[in-house]
């Protein structure tokens, strides 16, 4: 838990140790970035107001490790556009203080029961479907097919976000890298030729949200 106010981290810390779960604590990012150098969590509960840094640059630097674990956002900042941002920056969950004790260990239960969109031996997996980043391939089971640069980057999105909804706007800035809406089917075009690459290895777990976006289902992935 990073959590710089030591009363919530007492709070948090007693009420998870009653329903059976161990926690370490980081009162700022520099501890929590050297304990996520140590034996793998679970899973992370991560403030946005630190003293050395925010919440939203911790995470995008936690994500760089191998064995990054879900992180469930726990923050004042409650409006639309901080939970969106906070989701887009790579949180599993988002939950707003003033919380329930029994809400937020149900959503850690739930991120950490979670087994898609982490990183492990340097690749990504969901279910039976694994993205080797050395080779650039797709592998479901006893089959692979290479994917080009954008094909891989589209996938690994979709595979950090498994289950959830990604809209075309959220595919532009983390796979395009624009922060606009361009005059093309780019986004369009390029997840076709994704689904095609994943039916030759017969793995057709994206579905498309017409007018919302796209969800990789994880037990199409099983």
């Amino acid at each position: 838990m990073v959590e710089d106010d030591p009363v919530i981290s007492r709070f948090i810390s007693q009420g998870l140790g009653q329903m059976g779960h161990e926690t370490a604590l980081a009162c700022c990012g520099a501890e929590a970035i050297a304990q996520c150098d140590g034996p793998p969590f679970d899973a992370i509960i991560l403030d946005r107001m630190l003293p050395d840094t925010s919440g939203i640059a911790l995470l995008d630097e936690l994500r760089r490790k191998a064995s990054f674990p879900p992180v469930v956002i726990l923050s004042a900042l409650g409006s639309v556009e901080d939970r969106i941002e906070g989701l887009d920056a790579g949180a599993d969950d988002y939950l707003v203080k003033p919380f329930d004790m029994a809400e937020l260990a149900a959503r850690i239960n739930a991120v950490a029961r979670r087994k898609t969109g982490r990183e492990s031996d340097g690749g990504l997996t969901v279910g039976a479907l694994k993205l080797d980043p050395a080779s650039h391939q797709a592998i479901c089971r006893d089959r692979s097919t290479a994917l080009n640069r954008k094909q891989y980057s589209l996938l690994a999105h979709m595979i950090r976000q498994a289950d959830r909804l990604v809209t075309r706007g959220m595919l532009l800035e983390h796979v395009w890298g624009y922060s606009f809406e361009p005059a093309t089917n780019i986004v369009e075009s390029n997840m076709s030729r994704l689904r095609t690459k994943l039916l030759e290895i017969d793995c057709d777990p994206i579905e498309t949200r017409r007018g919302s976006g796209y969800i990789l289902r994880s037990e199409r992935c099983a």
